[in-house]
């Protein structure tokens, strides 16, 4: 009895379900963004992008250069090695040991600084992402618009172009002085 039940339950389910979307889906104008697309080419990202290599360089040029200094202590090490003492390769070896643990920990405090700026960032701009998709949806007639995670979608559902045009617009308006 249950299993006729369930059963019947689930045809009418499948019914509804097969005839439901296609008569909804003629009425629905539907849109996707691509999300990776819109975080790479809109006008803000990229401004965001330049100003954390600017504030961040000085400090990577620092990594850099203990990085090469690490690198020549070793080279020198290997090559020395032979005619050293035993105290001299011992206190060269701890030289090398203490400067790896300080560029190691410079590394770390650089990546998590420069994550959490680009965090920041990236918080601001998908609020502003959102709030432009919103438009385009309203001034397109939208009545659903697909954001991040899409696992397929037709290409004449794609309105990233219809949303870059709005951020840039944004963008330009924001700051007349760098277009």
């Amino acid at each position: 009895m249950k299993n006729t039940a369930f059963g019947m339950l689930a045809a009418l389910v499948l019914g509804v379900a097969l005839q439901g979307p296609t008569a909804a889906a003629a009425e629905l104008k539907l849109g996707y963004v691509d999300a990776v697309r819109l975080l790479e080419e809109s006008p803000q990202a990229r401004e965001a992008t330049r100003k954390l290599k600017e504030e961040f360089a000085p400090r990577e040029d620092e990594i850099n250069r203990l990085q090469e200094q690490v690198k020549k202590m070793e080279d020198a090490l290997a090559r020395d090695a032979a005619v050293m003492s035993e105290a001299e390769r011992r206190n060269q070896g701890l030289e090398v040991m203490s400067r790896k643990r300080e560029l190691t920990r410079m590394q770390e405090a650089f990546r998590e600084d420069v994550n959490i700026r680009r965090n920041d960032a990236l918080s601001g701009l998908q609020d502003l992402i959102k709030e432009t998709i919103q438009e385009v949806g309203a001034s397109g007639g939208y009545d659903l618009i697909f954001f991040e995670s899409i696992a397929y979608a037709n290409s004449k559902l794609d309105i990233t172009d219809e949303v870059l045009k709005g951020l840039t617009r944004r963008y330009q308006a924001a700051s007349p002085q760098k277009r």
